[in-house]
């Protein structure tokens, strides 16, 4: 397998200006598109992983919660597929189940709280758009870990370091799509550029609403007023939550500008008052 980015290696300005393409080599940025409507819970992602890069195993407890036995994203899960079993009523009067399945992984954020905390510069952007931990700066701060909102960033029981999905970048150096989505027997994982995703996404959900699933809808996809895209994205059929998703995820580092301008402003009237007590003294 090749290797992760150089260590120190930087990431290109204005990432999150360019939607599409950052590079200047026309490189298109990379993501996942999954569609949960089709998810078996067959977990053939989550071994994939594992088996590629090499992620020791866990999962193997009973939770005594679900059928899902490995419960969450963390650093030793770098893929979870989510059971959630829903209980209602059906027009006969006797209850129903419905059980929706979804493949989590990480969203590799356009505006990426976890890399902006990162002391040590071990979290970048690669040039497909992902972020990724180079394993050999990580020094085990935890930073990262409270930054991201969605709990995918986790340290490693007896290692210290932070670990996490890299987006398969070393076969996405050699030209291959990440193995998850490569072993995803019925395509609810799909990968490409961006671009292409957003527009096959939003064409899935038009089909479901014709179909009669008027909750289909896309997760991520776009900005909204509290985070930036996501370079892995999700078409749900319910509200964000049931999957374990923050309905609203929210990126204090792209709403730090006021705080910047009342740190300011808060500075100048501590120096002016100080002026001013000297100025008292001295006469």
């Amino acid at each position: 397998m090749n290797p992760l980015p150089a260590a120190g290696s930087q990431t290109a300005p204005g990432w999150a200006d360019k939607p599409a393409r950052w590079n200047g080599k026309g490189q298109p940025r990379m993501g996942f598109f999954t569609d949960t409507s089709i998810c078996i819970g067959c977990k053939a992602c989550e071994v994939a992983c594992k088996e590629w890069n090499q992620v020791p195993e866990d999962g193997l407890d009973f939770l005594a919660m679900s059928y899902d036995n490995t419960g969450a994203l963390g650093a030793s899960t770098w893929r979870h597929v989510a059971f959630i079993e829903q209980r209602s009523s059906e027009a006969n009067g006797e209850p129903g189940i419905r059980w929706l399945m979804s493949s989590d992984v990480c969203k590799h954020c356009t505006s990426a709280a976890c890399l902006e905390v990162c002391p040590t510069g071990a979290l970048i952007r690669t040039e497909f758009g992902t972020v990724v931990v180079q394993e050999d700066v990580c020094n085990g701060c935890g930073y990262c870990v409270p930054a991201c909102p969605f709990g995918v960033i986790d340290q490693r029981q007896g290692d210290g370091r932070v670990w996490k999905c890299t987006l398969c970048y070393d076969r996405l150096k050699g030209g291959l799509e990440p193995a998850c989505a490569k072993a995803c027997p019925t395509g609810s994982i799909q990968f490409g550029p961006l671009a292409e995703l957003r527009e096959r996404a939003r064409r899935r959900v038009e089909e479901l609403h014709r179909r009669g699933v008027p909750g289909a809808c896309l997760y991520g996809d776009a900005p909204t007023a509290t985070y930036s895209g996501l370079n892995s994205f999700y078409l749900l059929v319910d509200r964000p939550s049931v999957y374990g998703l923050p309905d609203e995820p929210f990126n204090p580092w792209l709403h730090m500008g006021g705080d910047y301008v009342r740190a300011l402003v808060a500075a100048l009237a501590a120096v002016a008052l100080l002026v001013a007590v000297f100025l008292i003294l001295g006469h």
